[in-house]
């Protein structure tokens, strides 16, 4: 008797921060295998999937970068999800070749590794709303849909813009079926440090001034990222395919007005930020519709960046009494 054959996701940076909330949800709520394939670097912890007995034996692990990664782990395979990816602009600024091999040449090979393997029903790409660009450099132009040009202003949104396209072409050419998500910022518990919630968190824990980047009026739309794995999961196992979806929860905010909601909380009013250089290229304002996603999932409510934030003052008591 053969068999029975097991079921996998491939969750490419699954130990990151977005990443290991969608191996999460696959455990909670699907019977799939979850292999997940990460390099580890500061940006992934093993810690953040979950451990319960129940889920020990769905896992399998696989330290590796995605540019190394053969065609074999694939075998089995229903779906790929590549959250693997550098994503810290500033980062890019720094050094942009890190993001050249992870973001376009790591993609590139899962493709060319995954159009081997028979069986896949869909390759997810993550992506992000920065694609776009500066929606305040265009005038009378407020949202941008899914057919919006590419307009990438940093290395990262430049490398992340190219492997949309790379995704695109091995449909169109090879008929890699996929999907590609574009969400806003996430905001969440275990959020990298060097991201922009954190640093606002962990600046007053060491009794440091909040860094605020140029005049802090730069806006952003901001979701929980439980809400946008949630949704990433429902379009991989939805009969869509071929298609990019925008996702956003509506909530935006500029950052000052995010230092100062936080400011506010404080039992204390000595002032908690100072404005330091802006970043090169700082793009003003992402804009999204997202109309399209919307129309899939209709009566879906977003968790609150706001109610995050008093939950995370009051959750923190160095913070809370000035200490």
């Amino acid at each position: 008797m053969k068999d029975k054959k097991i079921k996998t996701v491939i969750v490419t940076g699954g130990y990151g921060f977005i990443g290991s909330r969608f191996v999460n949800q696959l455990l909670e709520n699907t019977s799939y295998h979850v292999k997940i394939i990460d390099k580890l670097t500061y940006a992934g912890n093993k810690g953040r999937v979950s451990m319960k007995p129940e889920h020990l034996e769905r896992v399998t692990h696989i330290r590796m970068d995605i540019c190394d990664v053969s065609e074999f782990i694939f075998e089995g395979a229903e779906y790929i999800v590549n959250f693997a990816a550098e994503s810290h602009v500033d980062n890019s600024i720094k050094d942009g070749k890190p993001f050249i091999r992870s973001n376009i040449e790591g993609v590139f090979n899962l493709l060319e590794k995954s159009r081997s393997v028979k069986g896949i029903k869909k390759f997810i790409q993550i992506s992000t709303d920065e694609v776009y660009g500066d929606m305040d450099d265009l005038r009378g132009v407020q949202y941008s849909d899914e057919s919006f040009r590419l307009r990438p202003s940093s290395y990262y949104s430049a490398t992340k813009a190219s492997a949309d396209l790379l995704v695109q072409a091995a449909a169109r050419t090879f008929g890699v079926p996929y999907i590609i998500t574009r969400s806003c910022n996430n905001f969440g518990p275990g959020q990298d440090p060097e991201k922009f919630i954190p640093t606002v968190f962990n600046s007053l824990k060491e009794g440091k001034k909040i860094p605020v980047y140029g005049n802090g009026l730069q806006s952003r739309e901001w979701i929980h990222v439980d809400d946008n794995v949630q949704i990433i999961l429902e379009l991989m196992l939805s009969e869509a395919k071929n298609e990019v979806y925008n996702i956003g929860s509506g909530y935006h905010y500029t950052n000052m007005e995010i230092v100062e909601f936080i400011s506010h909380l404080l039992p204390y009013s000595t002032s908690t930020y100072e404005h330091v250089a802006d970043r090169l290229g700082h793009d003003k304002a992402y804009r999204l519709d997202t109309q399209k996603v919307d129309s899939l999932l209709v009566d879906r409510v977003y968790q609150c960046l706001e109610d995050f934030l008093r939950d995370e003052v009051s959750k923190s008591t160095d913070i809370s009494n000035g200490s």
